[in-house]
C-alpha cells in the first residue's frame, strides 16, 4: 500500500481537505471586489450630485442677496431723483437731473446740496455703470445693465410691483414717480422740461464709469427710419408703456 493511500485514499488526506475548505469557492473573492467597486462608484456619484446641489443653492442664495442690494440701491436712486425734481424749481418749473452728477451735487442752489452720496456699484454686474432712462434728455429712471434673469419673480413691495415676472434685471426700472411708465405719454412728456409730446430721446452710452446710459427701456418702439424719429428717439406705444 502506498503511503498516500494510508493517509486518506482517493479523496486526499485531511490536510489537503482542510486547505480546500479554507480557500472557499474560487469566485467569491472576485464577487466581493465587484460589489465594493460598484458601491464606490455609487458613492462618488452621490457625492457629485450633492456638490452640484450645494453649488446651486449657494448660487441662488448669492443671487437673492444681490437682488436685495439692487432693490435697496434702486430705491436710493429713485429717492434721489425725487428730491432733485421736487427740491428746487427753475423759472417756476421742476426739472429732472441731466446726469447722475447732478444728484451728487445740485448746482441749482448755492453751497453743497447732495441728493445721493455716491454712484453705487451695481451688485449684479459688479460695475458702477447704470442704464439711464431719459425723457427730453433728462434722467427719469435708473436700471441695471444686467441681462440675467432674476430669481425673484413676485412678492415685491407696492412701489416695485411693476417688476413682477420680469425676465431681465434691466427691466427693473427705478423711475420717479414709480408709475411713470404707466401714465399717458403726453403727461410724461409734459412733466419733463423740453420733451416733445410722446417722444423719448435716449442718449448714447457714456464711456464714463458710473455715468453710462444704455439701450431704450422695454416697452418703447425702436426708430422708425428716415420718416420717423431720428436715431436715439423712441416713442411710447399706444396705451402707455410698461418697463
Amino acid at each position: 500500500m502506498k503511503p498516500s493511500d494510508a493517509s486518506g485514499g482517493v479523496g486526499g488526506g485531511p490536510r489537503q481537505r482542510s486547505r480546500s475548505l479554507r480557500q472557499g469557492p474560487p469566485c467569491s473573492g472576485h464577487r466581493a471586489a465587484g460589489f465594493a467597486y460598484l458601491w464606490t462608484l455609487l458613492l462618488v456619484a452621490f457625492m457629485g450630485v450633492g456638490l452640484t446641489v450645494a453649488v446651486e443653492v449657494d448660487t441662488t442664495i448669492a443671487r437673492r442677496s444681490q437682488e436685495r442690494a439692487l432693490l435697496n440701491i434702486g430705491h436710493q436712486f429713485r429717492t434721489a431723483i425725487e428730491r432733485y425734481y421736487e427740491g428746487t424749481a427753475v423759472a417756476g418749473q421742476r426739472q429732472y437731473p441731466t446726469t447722475l452728477e447732478d444728484l451728487l451735487r445740485d448746482n441749482r442752489v448755492p453751497g453743497i446740496k447732495r441728493h445721493l452720496r455716491q454712484v453705487f456699484v451695481d451688485p449684479v454686474t459688479g460695475k458702477a455703470e447704470w442704464g439711464l432712462m431719459r425723457v427730453g434728455g433728462r434722467i427719469v429712471g435708473v436700471y441695471s445693465l444686467s441681462e440675467a434673469m432674476p430669481v425673484k419673480q413676485d412678492n415685491f413691495e407696492a412701489e416695485d410691483m411693476a417688476f413682477r415676472g420680469k425676465g431681465k434685471y434691466s427691466e427693473w426700472v427705478f423711475t420717479y414717480p414709480v408709475d411713470l411708465l404707466l401714465r399717458d405719454p403726453a403727461q410724461v412728456a409734459a412733466s419733463v422740461s423740453g420733451a416733445a409730446s410722446g417722444v423719448l430721446p435716449v442718449t448714447a452710452p457714456d464711456a464714463t464709469p458710473g455715468m453710462s446710459a444704455s439701450s431704450p427701456f422695454l416697452g418703447a418702439s425702436g426708430p422708425t427710419g428716415a420718416s420717423g424719429p431720428g436715431n436715439g428717439s423712441f416713442i411710447f406705444p399706444s396705451g402707455g408703456a410698461k418697463p
